[in-house]
């Protein structure tokens, strides 16, 4: 018997037990009830009622043409409020509140497609709306490889604070939801058990999931979902046990040592520059921590994308007036597709991510980051757009809104690229060169290694033609 055909008939076995089990697992452990999936009354931006799924994949990546369904669900229970001590268990403060929240799912058609593997994002709320950010950057990989998806929505923030909450966004869709208990729980202490009860949902209820049967869950959050992740992994994940492994980017930590699921970190050079380079931890049997040099918060390619949505959806503007051009041009997207794919093989088959080195650091209090001739960090993992550099990548920036998020991208003048890289081939060369070195360290998956490479191949750098401005 192969491992594939081993692993399928145990996940299959799991399944039809838990399943077996569902009344007295729902009673003993806070199964919610799920209602779903609601319909949308007129496609995403034709409806001014907003009477779809907020920031909807819907039709803007054509969820079909990939094989993959995108629904979503209510789900309602009685969730406990806990208290997160820091490095510790969690501590009952009070049980039995009222709550009603969503669950987006996106999902390949054909059960023959699903990997095994779903994401469970908390999506993130620091925009005042839910942004599913692991989704927006690797949706190309997730759907390539046969993932599920499912974001939640478990913060008041997100679900009913003015004016982009569900709630107020789309009275007609999501007039009933509350994670607050009628207002009397406001500080999102119930977050972490109604994060715990999605996760329960999925594995109890198969019409979720159209009756794919998963594997394992991985619980992903960004940016400020990774500091509220933080607490759920040192305190509630030791109580409940529901998710198999845990992928946090651009930020989070410290963690405790003592928790059997897995955990990868993915910060970017920003998250060093304003202070992780303080709480770092040594990579461990169930700890690893990765750094990408010259990378920003949230890139440049990612927010082009995500511009789009947040404009149809009528939601907050950007503010790009920085005091430099915003958005470093680093591709944080091949670091968490690699990320991905290495954290499942270290769930299922023991088999650790790759070691990175850091960032290089000369103070931590006040941090203190050496820097090139080209305003280029030293040490961390280097894409080519590092390595092999056009322009100073970097996570810093300032000025008004989320300018200090986006890092920044100053081009090089046309006569220092031409000096640097005298003809087309040797920029190429170079490019090829730094991007197989990183497909051998497992940091970039060879699909992506491809891209960067045609990419190198297609642009104008090294004939003498000017660049385009992005």
């Amino acid at each position: 018997m192969t491992f594939k055909t081993m692993a399928a008939t145990l996940r299959i076995g799991l399944y039809v037990i838990a399943a077996s089990g569902l009344p007295a697992l729902a009673a003993a452990q806070g199964v919610p009830d799920v209602n779903g999936p609601i319909p949308a009354n007129l496609p995403p931006g034709t409806d001014l009622t907003h009477n779809y799924p907020q920031l909807s994949s819907e039709p803007t990546d054509n969820l079909s043409s990939r094989g993959y369904i995108e629904e979503e669900f209510f789900f309602q229970g009685a969730a406990t409020s806990y208290a997160t001590p820091a490095l510790a268990d969690g501590v009952v403060v009070s049980t039995g509140h009222p709550y009603k929240s969503r669950i987006i799912i996106r999902r390949p058609a054909d059960p023959s497609k699903f990997n095994g593997v779903v994401l469970v994002e908390w999506v993130n709320v620091t925009s005042g709306y839910n942004l599913d950010v692991h989704w927006q950057a690797s949706r190309e990989y997730l759907t390539r490889h046969g993932y599920a998806y499912v974001g939640v929505s478990a913060q008041r923030v997100g679900v009913q604070q003015a004016p982009y909450g569900l709630t107020v966004w789309s009275p007609p869709r999501y007039g009933t939801l509350d994670v607050t208990d009628g207002g009397t729980i406001t500080d999102d202490s119930l977050s972490y058990d109604i994060f715990s009860q999605a996760g329960r949902a999925i594995r109890s209820h198969p019409e979720l999931l159209g009756g794919l049967k998963p594997r394992i869950l991985i619980a992903v959050g960004a940016s400020q979902s990774a500091s509220r992740l933080t607490p759920y992994y040192n305190s509630i994940q030791p109580l409940h046990r529901i998710y198999d492994g845990f992928l946090l980017h651009v930020g989070g930590g410290p963690f405790r040592t003592d928790i059997s699921a897995k955990l990868l970190r993915i910060n970017t050079e920003r998250e060093i520059v304003a202070g992780q380079a303080s709480i770092r931890q040594p990579d461990s049997n169930i700890f690893r921590s990765w750094e990408i040099a010259g990378a920003s918060h949230v890139d440049y390619w990612y927010m082009t994308y995500r511009q789009a949505l947040v404009a149809r959806d009528g939601l907050a503007p950007f503010n790009y007036q920085c005091d430099k051009e915003p958005l470093s041009h680093v591709n944080n997207k091949y670091l968490l597709n690699a990320g991905y794919d290495q954290l499942v093989h270290w769930i299922l088959r023991n088999r650790p991510p790759a070691v990175a080195q850091p960032i290089v650091v000369t103070s931590v209090s006040p941090t203190v980051i050496p820097r090139d001739a080209n305003g280029l960090v030293f040490g961390g993992i280097r894409l080519a757009t590092v390595e092999v550099p056009t322009a100073t990548n970097d996570g810093v920036n300032g000025s008004t809104g989320f300018c200090n998020l986006y890092g920044s991208h100053t081009p090089f003048p046309d006569s220092k690229i031409q000096q640097l890289y005298p003809n087309h081939q040797r920029y190429v060369a170079a490019v090829t060169e730094v991007t197989l070195k990183n497909l051998r360290a497992r940091f970039i998956l060879s699909e992506d290694a491809a891209e960067i490479i045609d990419t190198a191949e297609d642009s104008p750098i090294g004939t003498n033609v000017p660049r385009p401005v992005p």
